[in-house]
């Protein structure tokens, strides 16, 4: 039996509430391949599927089956080929196909059946439907390449498959798709996943792949993941790489997560099925641990409204209690709302600043700067204080001013100049705490 530690459990539960309130209700959309399956990590990854279906996520899950077709090919005699990424499926390779699939989704319901007590199973009662939500056409005949019974997706049944999540049930999907004329296309589980998160308008498309993610340097797998990509430069990227042709090639992935994105899914995402609860750590931690394409559309750094204050007054409350911060109530902060400005990520705020503006000597102060330890040194102050700066210029203000007792350097970096307290506007004179000793920065706005 394992011991747990209220002094590191209780925090990190806490950490992880502001997702569980983000998620509850959304749509997610999970694709793994094959070589998940065949790695025995099904048991395990079925496990914190079940823990996402019980904080009320919707979940759609899309399985693969590249090496159990490649290992049935190969028992009868037939190799296994590819062309453009895309298996070419004459008729052995379609029964073959046909057969890994029923064989992984009676492996995959029975994974969601198990109830082992002293398991995350315990308890756990999920529902999988499957069924025929996918229309198909053939890839045809494609530089000179006949991929016969190779089809891509040409509709999903989003009314349906709505209803089962809807209701409580997990969607299973296999790569197949029928035509209206009940002819069976074999499809990529990337293609599946694609079109079935964007014709969801699914919340995340989340790829649990054989690789980790995209490196920095692309062509570098020793240089860290990069954990975040804006669309634009997701796009660039992908114009500059070779067109791929095995799932390990950088641009494999990355081509279904910037679709997704360009179709309307607000972010997908690559991570290692290698590493042991992957998609817990992306989805419950700020930074994650794959990588994770994002429509630039979707800003993250605004001017607050109401239904923001219960994130700042979460967020400022440490530096309250430590003293950091003056202490400010909720009533205060719901009245002062429209002066502040927040950055969000997934629906959690991790950064706030606000401007209280004194026209009549044409300056203002910024008050409340607070970045959450977890996103500390990744510049989200500096975007903060450029905000509230731009802020400040459209109100016709000269400069702004800031009260602190313990960043002052960090101010005086970024061009703040101390100055006398006898300085401060005399509306702010007359509530400056002298016992506190704040010391007054000001930086002039050219």
């Amino acid at each position: 039996m394992s011991l747990v530690f209220p002094h590191t459990f209780v925090p990190w539960f806490r950490s992880v509430a502001p997702y569980i309130h983000a998620y509850h209700g959304k749509t997610f959309v999970v694709a793994v391949p094959g070589e998940l399956i065949a790695s025995g990590k099904l048991h395990v990854f079925v496990q914190d599927l079940a823990i996402l279906h019980a904080m009320g996520i919707k979940l759609v899950l899309v399985h693969g089956f590249r090496p159990q077709v490649n290992e049935q090919l190969a028992a009868k005699g037939h190799t296994s080929r590819f062309a453009r990424g895309i298996r070419i499926t004459d008729s052995v390779a379609l029964d073959c196909a046909q057969e890994a699939a029923g064989q992984l989704r009676f492996e995959i319901e029975a994974a969601f059946s198990q109830g082992l007590p002293n398991t995350p199973m315990a308890n756990a009662a999920v529902r999988v439907v499957s069924g025929n939500f996918l229309t198909a056409r053939p890839v045809g005949i494609v530089d000179g390449i006949d991929f016969m019974h190779s089809g891509v997706v040409r509709r999903v049944d989003a009314a349906g498959v709505r209803r089962a999540i809807d209701g409580g049930a997990l969607v299973l999907l296999s790569p197949f798709g029928f035509s209206p004329t009940g002819e069976a296309f074999n499809l990529s589980m990337e293609d599946v996943a694609t079109s079935t998160a964007v014709a969801l308008q699914a919340d995340k498309l989340l790829f649990v792949t054989e690789v980790a993610g995209v490196h920095e340097k692309h062509d570098d797998p020793e240089t860290p993941i990069d954990t975040e990509l804006a669309l634009a430069e997701a796009r660039r990227l992908l114009a500059a790489l070779p067109e791929p042709a095995r799932p390990t090639d950088t641009a494999f992935y990355l081509q279904h997560c910037v679709k997704a994105c360009e179709g309307g899914v607000e972010r997908s995402h690559i991570l290692p099925f290698a590493v042991d609860g992957a998609i817990l750590q992306e989805i419950f931690t700020h930074d994650g641990i794959g990588t994770m394409v994002v429509d630039e559309k979707l800003e993250s750094l605004h001017e607050a409204t109401a239904d923001d204050v219960g994130g700042i007054l979460a967020l400022i409350e440490p530096f309250e209690r430590d003293g950091t911060l003056v202490k400010r109530g909720r009533t205060e902060i719901e009245r002062d709302v429209g002066n502040y400005t927040v950055i969000e990520h997934d629906g959690v705020i991790f950064g706030c600043a606000a401007l209280y503006p004194y026209p009549e000597s044409r300056t203002g102060e910024m008050a409340a700067l607070t970045v959450s330890p977890q996103v500390q040194s990744q510049g989200d102050g500096e975007r903060l204080l450029k905000r509230i700066e731009q802020r400040a210029r459209a109100m016709g203000l000269e400069s702004i001013f800031v009260l602190t007792t313990r960043t002052m350097h960090w101010f005086v970096k970024r061009g703040f100049v101390q100055v006398d307290a006898d300085w401060l506007p005399e509306a702010r004179k007359r509530k400056y705490n002298w016992d506190r000793r704040s010391q007054v920065f000001v930086k002039k706005l050219t």
